[in-house]
């Protein structure tokens, strides 16, 4: 899928755990663990609000479109 997930690299850059970031955006561990490893097929509005709020970046911080990248 050409829609990289970035979600590791804002959180290295705001020194953030992923227990943190679960925690102050009140997702399960097990799901921010999905998106973050780019296997999430869909992500809510409002779960990426949440998630640029706490880690106070944009949505394209977070979401990368790369045309003609595929899946390793």
């Amino acid at each position: 899928m050409p829609i990289i997930v970035n979600l590791d690299v804002m959180m290295a850059k705001r020194k953030m755990s992923l227990n943190e970031l679960s925690a102050k955006v009140d997702l399960t561990l097990s799901n921010l663990s999905i998106l973050k490893t780019g296997k999430a097929k869909a992500i809510r509005f409002s779960t990426l609000e949440a998630i640029c709020r706490v880690l106070d970046c944009q949505p394209g911080d977070i979401l990368e479109y790369v045309p003609g990248y595929q899946d390793q």
